[in-house]
């Protein structure tokens, strides 16, 4: 199990940027697929971009070409730097890990990692 603690959430008008941050007990050995998911209100929990150990990553179409996410092995964190922020972007965010032993994606699924924290509210306004 790895603990892990989300940072950089606050509000923000429309057009805005913000930069998530997900501290972790230990990365190495212990994950390799890394993400962030969100759940607007009302709505379920849904992926927004992950990042395996090797660097590679994937993104919902709704943040393509807006969010970015980059995670440094060395220091155990995960972030997520989102830009032209709209208001349909607002929900709480969560960090969420999970090894894989054969190495495959887990996909867009929030019962595939079985690490999360507890969450880090981001608001936009119009």
């Amino acid at each position: 199990q790895v603990q892990l603690m989300e940072s950089g959430g606050g509000s923000v008008q429309a057009g805005g940027s913000l930069r998530l941050s997900c501290e972790a007990s230990d990365f190495n050995g212990v994950t390799n697929y890394i993400a962030w998911f969100r759940q607007p209100p009302g709505k379920e929990r849904e992926r927004v971009a992950t990042i395996s150990g090797r660097g590679g990553t994937s993104y919902t179409d709704s943040v393509l070409g807006r969010f970015t996410i980059s995670r440094d092995n060395a220091k155990n964190t995960l972030d997520l730097q989102m830009n032209n922020l709209k208001p349909e972007d607002t929900a709480p965010y969560y960090c969420a890990a999970v090894l894989t032993p054969s190495g495959a994606c887990p996909g867009d699924r929030p019962y595939n990692y079985d690490n999360w924290g507890q969450g880090t509210q981001v608001t936009v306004s119009s």
